[in-house]
C-alpha cells in the first residue's frame, strides 16, 4: 500500500506565515467616509471572493510543491526458511519409454517424472527453485524463482528430446552449479533424475564436483527405470563426494516416495530485498497552482486593476 509524505516537511511551515500575514500585515489605506458604506464592502466582497480563492490556490501550492510531495510503495522484506534447489531432469530419448507408472501405463517417463516434480514444487512453498533440462546438452528451462506457477507452465511445455537424443550428465551439473554460485542461500542443492549413463558431456565430471564443493552445493542423484540402463556407481559417486546422496526408484511409487525423503531436508533462512519506490508529485501541485495564478492575473487584468 503506497503512503503519502514530503521529502522536505519543514518548507511547509511557510503555510504558517502566510496565514499570519494575511491578517496582520494588511496594507494600510486612507479613510474615507461613505454613507452606506456597509452595502459597498457587501458588493466588493462577492466581486473579490475568485480572485482571493486563486491567489492563496496558487500560494499554498506553490509551498507544498516546494516541500516535496511524494507517494511511497514499501515493499515489506521477505523472510523464508527454505533452500536453492536446482532440478536437474533428465529429457532424453530414452525417456519415451512406457510403463514407468503402473497406474497410468501409457504415460512416458519423462511424463510421469513432470507431474511428479509438479508436486515436489507445489510443495516447496519457500524455497527458490529452477529447471535445468539435459540430453545431449544441457540448459535453463527457469532460473531460480520463488514463483511455483511459472515452473509448472514451464514443465508443460518441455517434451522428451527438446536437448537431444543422448545423455550429458556432468555437462548438466555444472549448468546446475554455476546457477547456485552466487547463492546466498545456507542450502544449496542440486537434485539430478535420469535413466541413462553419460553419454554426451564435453567436461569431465570433477570440473562439476570441484565447482560444487567450492561453492558448498549438495547433489542429490536419482537413478530412475531399469537398473541395468543406469550407471549407479557413477551417480553415487557424484553424490557421495558432494555431499549428498543417491537414490533409486524402480517405479513412479518408488520416485514419489524419494521426493519426499528429499522433501524433509535441512531448511535455511532466505532474505527477500527490500524496495522503496518514490512517486514525485510535486509537478501535479505546481500545475494547479500556476493554473490558480494565471487566473488570478487574468481577473485582475480584466478588471484594470
Amino acid at each position: 500500500m503506497s503512503e503519502f509524505g514530503f521529502e522536505r516537511p519543514w518548507v511547509l511551515w511557510l503555510i504558517l506565515v502566510v496565514i499570519v500575514c494575511t491578517f496582520r500585515c494588511r496594507a494600510k489605506e486612507g479613510a474615507l467616509i461613505f454613507p452606506h458604506l456597509f452595502l459597498v464592502k457587501k458588493a466588493a466582497s462577492k466581486k473579490s471572493f475568485l480572485p482571493e480563492f486563486l491567489k492563496f490556490v496558487a500560494i499554498f501550492g506553490t509551498i507544498v510543491a516546494l516541500a516535496g510531495p511524494v507517494a511511497i510503495d514499501k515493499s515489506v522484506e521477505i523472510k523464508r526458511q527454505g533452500y536453492d534447489i536446482v532440478l536437474a531432469l533428465d529429457a532424453s530419448g530414452s525417456m519415451k519409454e512406457k510403463g514407468f507408472d503402473r497406474a497410468n501405463p501409457f504415460l512416458s517417463k519423462f511424463d510421469v517424472v513432470k507431474d511428479l516434480v509438479k508436486e515436489f514444487v507445489k510443495g516447496r512453498d519457500n524455497d527458490n527453485i529452477a529447471i535445468v533440462i539435459f540430453g545431449s546438452f544441457s540448459y535453463i528451462a527457469s532460473p531460480l524463482t520463488f514463483n511455483k506457477e511459472v515452473i509448472t507452465k514451464i514443465l508443460d511445455y518441455l517434451d522428451i528430446g527438446i536437448a537431444g537424443q543422448k545423455t550429458a550428465i556432468a555437462d548438466a551439473l555444472i549448468e546446475s552449479v554455476h546457477m547456485l554460485k552466487n547463492s546466498q542461500a545456507k542450502s544449496k542443492v542440486v537434485i539430478l533424475l535420469t535413466d541413462g549413463i553419460d553419454t554426451a558431456s564435453t567436461t569431465p565430471v570433477d570440473v562439476a564436483l570441484r565447482m560444487a564443493k567450492k561453492y558448498g552445493v549438495k547433489i542429490y542423484t536419482i537413478g530412475i527405470g531399469d537398473r541395468r540402463g543406469i550407471d549407479e556407481s557413477f551417480l553415487k559417486w557424484i553424490a557421495k563426494e558432494s555431499g549428498g546422496e543417491y537414490f533409486y526408484a524402480k517405479n513412479a511409487k518408488d520416485l514419489k516416495a524419494v521426493y519426499e525423503t528429499i522433501d524433509r531436508l535441512e531448511k535455511s533462512q532466505i532474505k527477500g530485498r527490500n524496495f522503496v519506490k518514490k512517486e514525485q508529485l510535486y509537478a501535479y501541485i505546481l500545475f494547479i497552482a500556476v493554473l490558480a495564478l494565471l487566473g488570478f492575473i487574468y481577473i485582475y487584468g480584466k478588471r484594470g486593476f
